[in-house]
Protein backbone atom coordinates (compact mmCIF):
# COMPACT_ATOMS: atom_id res chain seq x y z
CA UNK A 1 0.00 0.00 0.00
CA UNK A 2 2.93 2.33 0.74
CA UNK A 3 4.64 1.69 -2.66
CA UNK A 4 1.54 2.40 -4.42
CA UNK A 5 0.57 5.52 -2.71
CA UNK A 6 4.65 6.81 -3.35
CA UNK A 7 4.11 5.87 -7.10
CA UNK A 8 0.58 7.95 -6.80
CA UNK A 9 2.47 10.81 -5.09
CA UNK A 10 5.29 10.50 -7.51
CA UNK A 11 3.32 10.37 -10.56
CA UNK A 12 1.61 13.42 -9.15
CA UNK A 13 4.40 15.51 -9.24
CA UNK A 14 5.18 14.45 -12.57
CA UNK A 15 2.12 15.89 -13.84
CA UNK A 16 2.12 19.01 -12.13
CA UNK A 17 5.44 19.77 -13.47
CA UNK A 18 4.39 18.83 -16.90
CA UNK A 19 1.71 20.90 -16.38
CA UNK A 20 3.43 24.13 -15.13
CA UNK A 21 5.81 23.57 -18.29
CA UNK A 22 2.92 23.17 -20.73
CA UNK A 23 0.90 26.50 -19.59
CA UNK A 24 1.31 29.20 -22.09
CA UNK A 25 2.32 32.26 -20.29
CA UNK A 26 0.07 35.15 -21.50
CA UNK A 27 1.62 38.71 -23.16
CA UNK A 28 1.15 41.37 -20.53
CA UNK A 29 1.36 44.32 -22.53
CA UNK A 30 -1.92 45.22 -24.85
CA UNK A 31 -2.38 42.96 -28.36
CA UNK A 32 -3.99 44.25 -31.35
CA UNK A 33 -5.94 42.73 -34.36
CA UNK A 34 -7.91 44.08 -37.07
CA UNK A 35 -9.39 47.07 -35.07
CA UNK A 36 -8.98 45.68 -31.94
CA UNK A 37 -7.27 45.98 -28.59
CA UNK A 38 -6.91 43.05 -26.02
CA UNK A 39 -5.63 43.57 -22.30
CA UNK A 40 -4.68 40.35 -20.67
CA UNK A 41 -3.95 41.84 -16.90
CA UNK A 42 -1.71 40.18 -14.72
CA UNK A 43 -4.35 39.56 -11.78
CA UNK A 44 -6.61 37.52 -14.55
CA UNK A 45 -8.62 41.01 -15.68
CA UNK A 46 -9.69 41.19 -19.66
CA UNK A 47 -10.51 43.85 -21.46
CA UNK A 48 -10.79 44.00 -25.52
CA UNK A 49 -11.95 47.02 -27.26
CA UNK A 50 -12.95 47.85 -30.71
CA UNK A 51 -14.57 50.65 -32.89
CA UNK A 52 -17.51 50.15 -33.70
CA UNK A 53 -18.29 47.17 -31.79
CA UNK A 54 -19.43 46.25 -28.34
CA UNK A 55 -16.80 46.07 -25.30
CA UNK A 56 -16.32 43.06 -23.42
CA UNK A 57 -14.83 43.77 -19.84
CA UNK A 58 -14.07 40.47 -17.50
CA UNK A 59 -11.65 37.43 -16.53
CA UNK A 60 -9.83 35.47 -17.87
CA UNK A 61 -8.05 31.81 -16.43
CA UNK A 62 -5.50 29.62 -18.25
CA UNK A 63 -5.54 25.65 -17.91
CA UNK A 64 -2.62 24.08 -19.72
CA UNK A 65 -3.08 25.67 -23.61
CA UNK A 66 -6.72 26.62 -23.13
CA UNK A 67 -7.66 29.93 -21.80
CA UNK A 68 -11.06 30.67 -20.31
CA UNK A 69 -12.78 33.85 -20.74
CA UNK A 70 -15.63 35.48 -18.96
CA UNK A 71 -16.77 38.95 -19.76
CA UNK A 72 -19.85 41.40 -19.10
CA UNK A 73 -21.65 43.56 -21.66
CA UNK A 74 -22.67 42.48 -25.20
CA UNK A 75 -25.64 40.72 -26.12
CA UNK A 76 -27.27 38.33 -24.62
CA UNK A 77 -25.18 35.18 -23.70
CA UNK A 78 -22.18 36.83 -23.56
CA UNK A 79 -22.30 36.55 -19.74
CA UNK A 80 -21.49 32.66 -20.15
CA UNK A 81 -18.02 31.84 -20.14
CA UNK A 82 -15.78 30.67 -23.61
CA UNK A 83 -13.36 28.34 -24.43
CA UNK A 84 -10.35 28.42 -26.65
CA UNK A 85 -7.18 26.76 -27.39
CA UNK A 86 -3.96 28.86 -27.24
CA UNK A 87 -1.54 29.32 -30.29
CA UNK A 88 2.14 31.19 -29.06
CA UNK A 89 5.02 32.24 -31.56
CA UNK A 90 7.14 34.02 -30.47
CA UNK A 91 4.89 37.35 -29.22
CA UNK A 92 1.99 36.54 -31.18
CA UNK A 93 -0.76 34.68 -29.52
CA UNK A 94 -3.34 32.91 -31.34
CA UNK A 95 -6.87 31.62 -30.14
CA UNK A 96 -8.76 28.78 -31.45
CA UNK A 97 -12.25 28.06 -30.21
CA UNK A 98 -13.56 24.99 -28.18
CA UNK A 99 -16.98 26.27 -27.34
CA UNK A 100 -18.67 29.46 -26.61
CA UNK A 101 -21.97 30.96 -27.04
CA UNK A 102 -21.44 33.90 -27.42
CA UNK A 103 -21.56 34.93 -31.22
CA UNK A 104 -19.75 38.49 -30.87
CA UNK A 105 -17.18 37.15 -28.91
CA UNK A 106 -16.27 34.38 -31.27
CA UNK A 107 -16.53 36.65 -33.97
CA UNK A 108 -13.60 38.85 -32.88
CA UNK A 109 -11.41 35.72 -30.89
CA UNK A 110 -12.18 32.58 -33.15
CA UNK A 111 -9.30 31.52 -35.51
CA UNK A 112 -7.54 35.08 -34.57
CA UNK A 113 -3.57 36.07 -34.20
CA UNK A 114 -2.78 39.17 -32.15
CA UNK A 115 0.17 41.05 -32.33
CA UNK A 116 1.73 43.60 -29.61
CA UNK A 117 0.08 46.54 -29.84
CA UNK A 118 3.74 48.53 -30.26
CA UNK A 119 4.45 45.85 -33.17
CA UNK A 120 4.85 47.64 -36.38
CA UNK A 121 3.54 45.92 -39.43
CA UNK A 122 5.37 44.77 -42.41
CA UNK A 123 3.93 44.51 -45.30
CA UNK A 124 4.91 41.22 -47.50
CA UNK A 125 6.88 41.84 -50.71
CA UNK A 126 4.03 40.94 -53.57
CA UNK A 127 5.78 38.42 -56.26
CA UNK A 128 3.89 38.81 -59.60
CA UNK A 129 4.39 36.19 -61.53
CA UNK A 130 4.29 36.17 -65.33
CA UNK A 131 4.58 33.02 -67.94
CA UNK A 132 4.01 33.84 -71.13
CA UNK A 133 1.55 31.50 -73.56
CA UNK A 134 1.01 31.76 -77.31
CA UNK A 135 2.92 34.50 -79.19
CA UNK A 136 0.75 36.33 -81.21
CA UNK A 137 0.59 39.52 -83.76
CA UNK A 138 -1.46 42.30 -82.70
CA UNK A 139 -4.25 41.88 -84.36
CA UNK A 140 -7.17 44.41 -85.62
CA UNK A 141 -10.59 43.71 -83.82
CA UNK A 142 -13.39 42.84 -85.10
CA UNK A 143 -15.88 46.42 -85.56
CA UNK A 144 -16.72 47.47 -81.94
CA UNK A 145 -20.57 48.14 -83.03
CA UNK A 146 -22.55 46.35 -80.34
CA UNK A 147 -19.94 46.17 -77.50
CA UNK A 148 -20.24 45.97 -73.75
CA UNK A 149 -16.61 45.23 -73.55
CA UNK A 150 -16.67 45.14 -69.42
CA UNK A 151 -18.50 44.92 -66.61
CA UNK A 152 -21.40 47.53 -67.20
CA UNK A 153 -20.34 48.13 -70.88
CA UNK A 154 -18.24 51.14 -71.79
CA UNK A 155 -17.00 53.04 -68.92
CA UNK A 156 -19.33 51.58 -66.77
CA UNK A 157 -21.96 53.86 -68.05
CA UNK A 158 -24.91 51.01 -68.02
CA UNK A 159 -26.97 52.20 -70.60
CA UNK A 160 -26.80 52.14 -74.62
CA UNK A 161 -30.07 53.64 -76.76
CA UNK A 162 -30.87 52.38 -79.79
CA UNK A 163 -32.15 48.63 -78.33
CA UNK A 164 -36.06 48.40 -78.97
CA UNK A 165 -36.06 45.85 -76.50
CA UNK A 166 -39.10 44.32 -75.52
CA UNK A 167 -41.38 45.13 -71.98
CA UNK A 168 -42.32 41.76 -71.65
CA UNK A 169 -41.07 38.71 -71.80
CA UNK A 170 -41.20 34.76 -69.84
CA UNK A 171 -39.19 32.11 -70.27
CA UNK A 172 -41.27 29.22 -69.37
CA UNK A 173 -43.24 30.06 -72.90
CA UNK A 174 -40.58 31.58 -74.59
CA UNK A 175 -41.84 35.01 -75.09
CA UNK A 176 -39.55 36.97 -76.48
CA UNK A 177 -36.50 35.24 -75.48
CA UNK A 178 -34.25 34.70 -78.25
CA UNK A 179 -32.07 31.42 -77.01
CA UNK A 180 -31.70 30.31 -73.30
CA UNK A 181 -28.60 27.62 -72.49
CA UNK A 182 -27.94 26.32 -69.52
CA UNK A 183 -24.38 27.13 -67.59
CA UNK A 184 -22.21 25.21 -65.63
CA UNK A 185 -21.08 26.10 -62.16
CA UNK A 186 -21.65 29.35 -59.90
CA UNK A 187 -20.69 32.95 -60.91
CA UNK A 188 -21.85 36.44 -60.39
CA UNK A 189 -19.87 37.49 -62.80
CA UNK A 190 -21.41 39.08 -66.18
CA UNK A 191 -21.51 38.79 -69.52
CA UNK A 192 -19.45 40.78 -72.16
CA UNK A 193 -19.43 40.81 -75.72
CA UNK A 194 -17.80 42.25 -78.92
CA UNK A 195 -18.50 41.66 -81.95
CA UNK A 196 -20.47 38.40 -82.29
CA UNK A 197 -18.95 36.75 -79.28
CA UNK A 198 -19.98 36.88 -76.12
CA UNK A 199 -17.62 36.15 -73.31
CA UNK A 200 -18.92 34.62 -69.38
CA UNK A 201 -16.57 33.00 -66.56
CA UNK A 202 -17.58 30.63 -64.23
CA UNK A 203 -16.25 27.93 -61.31
CA UNK A 204 -17.55 24.53 -61.45
CA UNK A 205 -17.34 22.82 -58.41
CA UNK A 206 -16.54 19.29 -57.89
CA UNK A 207 -19.50 19.50 -54.43
CA UNK A 208 -22.93 19.01 -56.65
CA UNK A 209 -24.39 20.78 -53.68
CA UNK A 210 -22.45 23.67 -54.03
CA UNK A 211 -24.51 26.74 -53.56
CA UNK A 212 -24.48 30.79 -52.49
CA UNK A 213 -27.18 32.16 -50.28
CA UNK A 214 -28.78 35.24 -51.28
CA UNK A 215 -30.82 37.79 -49.64
CA UNK A 216 -30.73 40.60 -47.11
CA UNK A 217 -28.88 39.72 -44.32
CA UNK A 218 -25.82 40.83 -42.31
CA UNK A 219 -23.64 37.98 -41.78
CA UNK A 220 -20.37 37.82 -42.66
CA UNK A 221 -19.66 34.16 -42.89
CA UNK A 222 -16.88 32.53 -45.30
CA UNK A 223 -18.61 29.41 -47.31
CA UNK A 224 -17.42 26.12 -46.31
CA UNK A 225 -16.88 25.35 -50.30
CA UNK A 226 -13.10 24.32 -50.59
CA UNK A 227 -13.95 21.69 -52.83
CA UNK A 228 -11.98 20.96 -56.07
CA UNK A 229 -13.16 23.90 -58.84
CA UNK A 230 -12.53 24.34 -62.40
CA UNK A 231 -12.28 27.67 -63.50
CA UNK A 232 -13.61 28.15 -66.75
CA UNK A 233 -14.10 30.67 -69.34
CA UNK A 234 -16.56 30.15 -72.04
CA UNK A 235 -16.89 32.11 -75.46
CA UNK A 236 -20.38 31.77 -77.23
CA UNK A 237 -21.98 33.63 -80.60
CA UNK A 238 -24.26 35.90 -79.26
CA UNK A 239 -26.50 35.55 -82.14
CA UNK A 240 -27.12 31.56 -81.33
CA UNK A 241 -26.12 30.53 -77.86
CA UNK A 242 -24.02 28.33 -79.62
CA UNK A 243 -20.66 27.95 -77.70
CA UNK A 244 -17.33 28.62 -80.42
CA UNK A 245 -14.56 27.26 -77.69
CA UNK A 246 -14.25 27.09 -74.01
CA UNK A 247 -11.15 26.61 -71.60
CA UNK A 248 -9.97 25.83 -68.31
CA UNK A 249 -8.30 28.54 -66.79
CA UNK A 250 -7.17 26.72 -63.80
CA UNK A 251 -8.15 23.55 -61.68
CA UNK A 252 -7.72 22.75 -57.40
CA UNK A 253 -8.83 23.76 -54.58
CA UNK A 254 -9.71 27.64 -54.27
CA UNK A 255 -7.13 29.61 -52.38
CA UNK A 256 -8.98 31.86 -51.11
CA UNK A 257 -12.28 31.45 -49.07
CA UNK A 258 -15.40 33.44 -50.68
CA UNK A 259 -18.03 35.31 -48.11
CA UNK A 260 -21.54 32.85 -48.38
CA UNK A 261 -23.20 35.09 -50.40
CA UNK A 262 -20.50 34.86 -53.14
CA UNK A 263 -19.05 32.90 -55.89
CA UNK A 264 -15.45 31.92 -56.78
CA UNK A 265 -16.10 33.74 -60.19
CA UNK A 266 -17.35 36.99 -59.03
CA UNK A 267 -15.15 39.13 -61.41
CA UNK A 268 -16.43 39.79 -65.23
CA UNK A 269 -13.79 39.39 -67.81
CA UNK A 270 -13.21 42.30 -70.04
CA UNK A 271 -12.43 42.43 -73.76
CA UNK A 272 -10.88 45.23 -76.54
CA UNK A 273 -11.65 42.67 -79.62
CA UNK A 274 -8.38 41.00 -79.71
CA UNK A 275 -8.11 39.44 -76.27
CA UNK A 276 -10.34 38.61 -73.31
CA UNK A 277 -9.00 38.86 -69.86
CA UNK A 278 -10.30 36.55 -67.09
CA UNK A 279 -9.56 37.49 -63.29
CA UNK A 280 -9.44 34.39 -60.90
CA UNK A 281 -8.29 35.89 -57.81
CA UNK A 282 -5.77 33.83 -55.99
CA UNK A 283 -6.25 31.68 -58.81
CA UNK A 284 -4.65 33.99 -61.24
CA UNK A 285 -5.11 36.49 -64.35
CA UNK A 286 -5.82 34.39 -67.67
CA UNK A 287 -5.49 36.20 -71.32
CA UNK A 288 -6.83 34.76 -74.45
CA UNK A 289 -6.91 35.83 -77.71
CA UNK A 290 -10.52 35.73 -79.03
CA UNK A 291 -9.84 32.48 -81.03
CA UNK A 292 -9.24 30.72 -77.43
CA UNK A 293 -5.71 30.46 -77.45
CA UNK A 294 -3.91 31.30 -74.15
CA UNK A 295 -1.37 34.43 -74.27
CA UNK A 296 -0.14 34.60 -71.05
CA UNK A 297 -1.47 34.34 -67.57
CA UNK A 298 -0.45 36.24 -64.27
CA UNK A 299 -0.08 35.00 -61.14
CA UNK A 300 -0.60 37.73 -58.37
CA UNK A 301 -0.02 35.40 -55.26
CA UNK A 302 -3.21 34.85 -52.67
CA UNK A 303 -5.30 37.94 -52.66
CA UNK A 304 -6.87 37.83 -48.98
CA UNK A 305 -10.17 40.35 -49.06
CA UNK A 306 -13.03 40.22 -46.20
CA UNK A 307 -13.60 42.31 -43.36
CA UNK A 308 -11.23 45.13 -42.90
CA UNK A 309 -12.24 44.69 -38.58
CA UNK A 310 -12.14 41.16 -38.24
CA UNK A 311 -9.60 39.69 -40.79
CA UNK A 312 -10.37 35.96 -40.25
CA UNK A 313 -13.63 36.70 -42.25
CA UNK A 314 -12.60 36.14 -45.55
CA UNK A 315 -14.82 37.28 -48.73
CA UNK A 316 -12.85 36.98 -51.81
CA UNK A 317 -12.56 39.34 -54.41
CA UNK A 318 -15.03 41.00 -56.69
CA UNK A 319 -13.44 43.91 -58.86
CA UNK A 320 -13.07 43.20 -62.53
CA UNK A 321 -10.26 43.71 -64.62
CA UNK A 322 -10.58 46.34 -67.78
CA UNK A 323 -8.99 47.05 -70.90
CA UNK A 324 -7.94 50.86 -71.91
CA UNK A 325 -5.39 51.74 -74.44
CA UNK A 326 -3.36 48.27 -74.54
CA UNK A 327 -3.23 48.33 -70.82
CA UNK A 328 -5.24 45.65 -68.65
CA UNK A 329 -6.05 47.18 -65.12
CA UNK A 330 -6.55 45.51 -61.70
CA UNK A 331 -7.24 47.23 -58.77
CA UNK A 332 -6.76 44.84 -55.89
CA UNK A 333 -6.77 45.81 -52.47
CA UNK A 334 -6.25 43.25 -49.63
CA UNK A 335 -5.74 42.72 -46.27
CA UNK A 336 -1.99 42.38 -46.82
CA UNK A 337 -0.88 45.10 -49.14
CA UNK A 338 -2.65 47.08 -51.67
CA UNK A 339 -2.13 48.48 -55.45
CA UNK A 340 -3.01 49.09 -58.53
CA UNK A 341 -1.31 46.93 -61.24
CA UNK A 342 -1.36 47.95 -65.08
CA UNK A 343 -0.69 44.85 -67.78
CA UNK A 344 0.71 44.60 -71.33
CA UNK A 345 -2.66 43.40 -73.02
CA UNK A 346 -0.68 41.56 -75.61
CA UNK A 347 2.49 39.78 -73.41
CA UNK A 348 1.37 40.47 -69.09
CA UNK A 349 4.31 42.28 -68.90
CA UNK A 350 3.93 44.83 -65.63
CA UNK A 351 4.02 48.47 -67.73
CA UNK A 352 3.07 50.22 -63.86
CA UNK A 353 2.31 49.46 -60.29
CA UNK A 354 1.12 52.08 -57.77
CA UNK A 355 0.60 50.57 -54.00
CA UNK A 356 -1.80 51.90 -52.44
CA UNK A 357 -2.45 52.90 -48.27
CA UNK A 358 -6.12 50.85 -48.44
CA UNK A 359 -8.03 47.75 -46.84
CA UNK A 360 -10.13 45.18 -48.47
CA UNK A 361 -12.29 46.39 -51.49
CA UNK A 362 -14.52 45.09 -54.11
CA UNK A 363 -15.61 47.76 -56.64
CA UNK A 364 -14.47 47.66 -60.19
CA UNK A 365 -12.01 50.44 -61.53
CA UNK A 366 -13.09 52.78 -64.55
CA UNK A 367 -11.61 55.12 -66.61
CA UNK A 368 -12.88 57.71 -67.64
CA UNK A 369 -12.86 60.52 -70.41
CA UNK A 370 -13.17 64.21 -69.20
CA UNK A 371 -12.70 67.51 -70.39
CA UNK A 372 -8.99 67.12 -68.55
CA UNK A 373 -8.28 64.29 -70.16
CA UNK A 374 -8.47 60.42 -69.26
CA UNK A 375 -8.22 59.57 -65.38
CA UNK A 376 -8.57 55.97 -63.96
CA UNK A 377 -10.89 56.42 -60.58
CA UNK A 378 -11.24 53.76 -57.81
CA UNK A 379 -13.43 54.08 -55.20
CA UNK A 380 -12.26 52.10 -51.69
CA UNK A 381 -12.29 52.88 -48.19
CA UNK A 382 -9.81 55.61 -47.25
CA UNK A 383 -10.18 57.20 -50.00
CA UNK A 384 -11.55 57.78 -53.70
CA UNK A 385 -9.11 58.34 -55.92
CA UNK A 386 -8.12 59.53 -59.41
CA UNK A 387 -5.00 58.84 -61.62
CA UNK A 388 -3.23 58.74 -64.49
CA UNK A 389 -4.17 55.72 -66.58
CA UNK A 390 -1.00 55.95 -68.30
CA UNK A 391 1.60 56.07 -65.21
CA UNK A 392 -0.31 55.38 -62.03
CA UNK A 393 0.33 58.58 -60.56
CA UNK A 394 -2.24 59.90 -58.26
CA UNK A 395 -3.95 63.23 -59.33
CA UNK A 396 -6.67 63.59 -56.15
CA UNK A 397 -7.60 62.10 -53.15
CA UNK A 398 -11.59 62.31 -51.67
CA UNK A 399 -11.95 61.16 -48.04
CA UNK A 400 -15.64 60.18 -46.68
CA UNK A 401 -16.36 56.97 -47.68
CA UNK A 402 -17.72 53.55 -46.32
CA UNK A 403 -15.46 50.84 -44.57
CA UNK A 404 -16.62 48.65 -47.68
CA UNK A 405 -17.28 49.85 -50.68
CA UNK A 406 -18.24 48.01 -54.09
CA UNK A 407 -20.23 49.95 -56.78
CA UNK A 408 -17.96 51.13 -59.51
CA UNK A 409 -17.42 54.87 -60.37
CA UNK A 410 -18.96 56.15 -63.52
CA UNK A 411 -18.83 59.72 -65.29
CA UNK A 412 -21.42 61.62 -67.25
CA UNK A 413 -22.31 65.16 -68.32
CA UNK A 414 -18.10 65.52 -67.18
CA UNK A 415 -19.08 64.60 -64.00
CA UNK A 416 -17.47 61.53 -61.66
CA UNK A 417 -19.72 59.56 -59.64
CA UNK A 418 -18.73 57.46 -56.92
CA UNK A 419 -20.98 55.98 -54.06
CA UNK A 420 -20.76 53.39 -51.23
CA UNK A 421 -23.20 51.97 -48.68
CA UNK A 422 -22.20 51.00 -45.63
CA UNK A 423 -23.71 52.59 -42.76
CA UNK A 424 -22.86 55.04 -41.19
CA UNK A 425 -21.15 57.31 -44.24
CA UNK A 426 -23.07 55.40 -47.00
CA UNK A 427 -21.70 58.68 -49.24
CA UNK A 428 -22.88 59.49 -52.75
CA UNK A 429 -20.04 61.93 -54.59
CA UNK A 430 -20.19 63.92 -57.65
CA UNK A 431 -16.93 65.42 -58.38
CA UNK A 432 -15.22 67.82 -60.91
CA UNK A 433 -12.43 66.11 -63.15
CA UNK A 434 -10.31 69.45 -62.53
CA UNK A 435 -10.24 67.77 -58.91
CA UNK A 436 -5.94 67.55 -57.53
CA UNK A 437 -4.79 66.81 -54.42
CA UNK A 438 -6.66 66.06 -51.39
CA UNK A 439 -10.29 67.52 -52.10
CA UNK A 440 -11.68 65.40 -48.54
CA UNK A 441 -14.68 68.22 -47.56
CA UNK A 442 -14.14 69.77 -44.38
CA UNK A 443 -16.67 68.39 -41.72
CA UNK A 444 -20.35 69.83 -42.21
CA UNK A 445 -19.44 70.47 -45.84
CA UNK A 446 -21.20 68.69 -48.63
CA UNK A 447 -19.17 71.15 -51.63
CA UNK A 448 -16.56 72.23 -52.64
CA UNK A 449 -14.86 73.52 -56.16
CA UNK A 450 -13.98 69.78 -56.65
CA UNK A 451 -16.81 68.18 -55.42
CA UNK A 452 -20.49 69.70 -57.14
CA UNK A 453 -22.39 67.71 -54.76
CA UNK A 454 -22.39 65.03 -52.07
CA UNK A 455 -25.25 63.35 -49.84
CA UNK A 456 -24.88 60.81 -47.08
CA UNK A 457 -27.10 57.50 -46.20
CA UNK A 458 -27.98 57.64 -49.65
CA UNK A 459 -25.58 55.84 -51.14
CA UNK A 460 -26.15 52.14 -52.58
CA UNK A 461 -24.24 49.03 -51.05
CA UNK A 462 -24.16 47.10 -53.99
CA UNK A 463 -25.53 48.33 -57.45
CA UNK A 464 -23.61 50.50 -58.97
CA UNK A 465 -25.38 54.18 -59.61
CA UNK A 466 -26.86 54.98 -63.20
CA UNK A 467 -26.07 58.00 -64.40
CA UNK A 468 -28.54 58.18 -67.78
CA UNK A 469 -30.43 61.43 -69.17
CA UNK A 470 -29.03 63.91 -66.43
CA UNK A 471 -30.48 62.00 -63.70
CA UNK A 472 -28.41 59.89 -61.15
CA UNK A 473 -30.51 56.81 -60.19
CA UNK A 474 -29.57 55.14 -56.93
CA UNK A 475 -30.48 51.60 -56.39
CA UNK A 476 -30.39 50.15 -52.50
CA UNK A 477 -30.11 46.70 -51.83
CA UNK A 478 -33.24 46.65 -49.81
CA UNK A 479 -35.35 47.77 -52.75
CA UNK A 480 -35.12 52.13 -51.98
CA UNK A 481 -34.70 53.40 -55.85
CA UNK A 482 -33.60 57.11 -55.40
CA UNK A 483 -32.98 60.16 -58.38
CA UNK A 484 -31.52 63.04 -58.74
CA UNK A 485 -30.38 65.70 -61.02
CA UNK A 486 -26.79 65.22 -61.57
CA UNK A 487 -25.77 68.35 -61.72
CA UNK A 488 -27.28 70.25 -58.74
CA UNK A 489 -28.67 66.89 -56.21
CA UNK A 490 -31.62 68.08 -56.22
CA UNK A 491 -33.93 64.90 -55.22
CA UNK A 492 -36.30 64.10 -58.39
CA UNK A 493 -38.00 61.22 -56.14
CA UNK A 494 -37.35 58.63 -53.75
CA UNK A 495 -39.82 55.02 -54.03
CA UNK A 496 -39.99 51.75 -52.80
CA UNK A 497 -39.94 48.74 -55.18
CA UNK A 498 -42.79 46.84 -54.80
CA UNK A 499 -41.33 43.84 -55.54
CA UNK A 500 -37.88 43.49 -53.25
CA UNK A 501 -37.39 40.08 -52.93
CA UNK A 502 -34.23 38.81 -51.29
CA UNK A 503 -33.22 41.93 -52.77
CA UNK A 504 -30.81 43.90 -55.25
CA UNK A 505 -26.99 43.24 -55.86
CA UNK A 506 -27.10 43.82 -59.70
CA UNK A 507 -26.70 46.82 -61.02
CA UNK A 508 -29.75 49.00 -63.39
CA UNK A 509 -28.65 49.12 -67.02
CA UNK A 510 -30.96 51.69 -69.16
CA UNK A 511 -31.92 51.62 -72.68
CA UNK A 512 -34.60 53.88 -74.76
CA UNK A 513 -35.78 55.88 -71.67
CA UNK A 514 -36.34 52.48 -69.85
CA UNK A 515 -34.23 51.16 -66.98
CA UNK A 516 -34.02 47.25 -66.08
CA UNK A 517 -33.77 46.60 -62.18
CA UNK A 518 -32.76 42.99 -61.43
CA UNK A 519 -33.69 41.46 -58.21
CA UNK A 520 -31.97 38.15 -56.66
CA UNK A 521 -35.12 36.14 -57.44
CA UNK A 522 -34.78 36.65 -60.65
CA UNK A 523 -37.29 39.41 -61.04
CA UNK A 524 -36.44 42.58 -63.77
CA UNK A 525 -38.41 45.39 -63.35
CA UNK A 526 -38.96 47.76 -66.25
CA UNK A 527 -39.25 51.20 -65.38
CA UNK A 528 -39.52 54.29 -66.79
CA UNK A 529 -36.15 56.85 -66.52
CA UNK A 530 -37.37 60.12 -65.84
CA UNK A 531 -38.96 62.96 -63.73
CA UNK A 532 -41.49 60.99 -62.56
CA UNK A 533 -41.53 57.22 -61.10
CA UNK A 534 -43.30 54.42 -63.34
CA UNK A 535 -43.31 50.64 -63.07
CA UNK A 536 -43.93 49.44 -66.57
CA UNK A 537 -43.71 45.50 -65.92
CA UNK A 538 -42.04 42.72 -63.64
CA UNK A 539 -40.29 39.53 -65.30
CA UNK A 540 -39.34 36.67 -64.02
CA UNK A 541 -36.69 34.76 -64.59
CA UNK A 542 -37.56 32.04 -62.59
CA UNK A 543 -33.89 31.62 -61.42
CA UNK A 544 -31.54 33.60 -58.79
CA UNK A 545 -29.63 36.46 -60.68
CA UNK A 546 -27.09 38.18 -58.62
CA UNK A 547 -25.11 39.58 -61.90
CA UNK A 548 -25.65 42.52 -63.96
CA UNK A 549 -27.34 42.20 -67.78
CA UNK A 550 -25.30 43.29 -70.64
CA UNK A 551 -26.90 45.31 -73.69
CA UNK A 552 -26.00 44.52 -77.42
CA UNK A 553 -27.44 45.19 -80.67
CA UNK A 554 -31.37 45.04 -79.55
CA UNK A 555 -30.46 42.05 -77.18
CA UNK A 556 -30.52 41.83 -73.55
CA UNK A 557 -28.11 39.21 -71.98
CA UNK A 558 -28.85 37.47 -68.68
CA UNK A 559 -27.11 35.87 -66.86
CA UNK A 560 -28.48 33.55 -64.12
CA UNK A 561 -27.00 31.62 -61.17
CA UNK A 562 -28.31 28.70 -63.49
CA UNK A 563 -28.38 30.37 -67.69
CA UNK A 564 -27.75 32.48 -69.75
CA UNK A 565 -30.41 34.10 -71.37
CA UNK A 566 -30.89 36.71 -74.83
CA UNK A 567 -33.88 38.37 -74.64
CA UNK A 568 -35.49 40.67 -77.45
CA UNK A 569 -37.92 41.01 -80.08
CA UNK A 570 -38.52 38.30 -82.09
CA UNK A 571 -38.63 39.14 -85.92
Amino acid sequence: MRTVLSSFIVLAAISVHIFAQDTIKLPTEPMKFGVFVMELGPDGTLKVTGQGWPSFNGNWKVEGNEIELTTSGGPPGCDKPGKYRLRKDGHHLGFDVVSDVCQVRRMIIDRSTWSPKSEVATKPVRQIKLTAGAHTKSSKPASSKGSWPSFRGPQASGFVDGQNLPDHWDPKTGENILWHIPLPGLAHSSPVVWGNQLFVTSAVSSDPKASFRPGLYGDGDASKDRSTHRWMLYALDKRNGKILWERQAYQGKPIEQRHIKATYANSSPATDGRIVVAWFGSQGVYAYDVQGRLLWKVDLGRVDMGAYDVPTYEWGPASSPIIWNNLVILQCDTQADSFLLALDALTGRTVWKTDREEIPSWGTPTVVTTSTGPQLITNASNYIRGYDPNTGKELWRLGGSSKITAPTPVVSDDLIVVASGRGPERPIFVVNPTARGDVTLSTGKTSSDAVAWSITQRGSYMPTPLAYGGKLYVLNNNGLFDAYELKSGKEVYRQRLSVVGSGFSASPVAADGKIYLSNEDGEILVVSAGEKFSHIATNSMGELLMATPALSEGVMYVRSSQSLFAIGRKP
